[in-house]
């Protein structure tokens, strides 16, 4: 019989402890982002521009925030307009490209997040951090499918 008053039950992984995760992690980085003036929507539409292998029109842009969060396209769209109109983006011909500010913001955002990130996820064995990204991947994959079920 343990009778420890330090022993502690860790969470059993459910949609309330992912959902408390996400939404602290993303309350850290919106932190950082309001600092220079961008969204969470904003960073990823960009990231999405400066991280891609060709030009992306705004409907490939569209369909990868979408992927990532589920928003609404024409809000989409919406972010798009103010990344061009902060001149984070460029329109070139019938593709969008970014901007070297639009480059440094996502390179600022990266530099600032990265000693932070490193404490949350410091000190994590590597193997529970493949089970979770494990488990993660598969109730993505699995929430993906519901999603597309209940929209089709």
């Amino acid at each position: 019989m343990t009778t420890s008053a330090t022993t502690t039950t860790a969470p059993v992984a459910d949609a309330r402890v992912l959902g408390l995760a996400h939404y602290a992690a993303r309350g850290v980085l919106e932190h950082v982002l309001a600092r220079h003036g961008a969204t969470f929507q904003q960073q990823v539409a960009l990231r999405a521009a400066v991280t891609a292998d060709a030009p992306q029109t705004p409907d490939d842009l569209v369909t990868q925030v979408r992927g990532s969060l589920k928003a609404d396209p024409a809000d989409i769209r919406a972010t798009l307009d103010e990344l061009l109109a902060k001149q984070m983006l460029v329109a070139d011909g019938a593709h969008l490209r970014p901007t070297d500010a639009g480059r440094e913001l996502i390179a600022a955002v990266g530099a600032e997040t990265a000693p932070i990130s490193a404490r949350i996820w410091g000190g994590i064995p590597a193997e529970d951090l493949a089970a979770a990204g494990r488990v993660l991947s598969l109730v993505t994959e699995r929430a993906n499918a519901e999603l597309a079920a209940l929209t089709a």
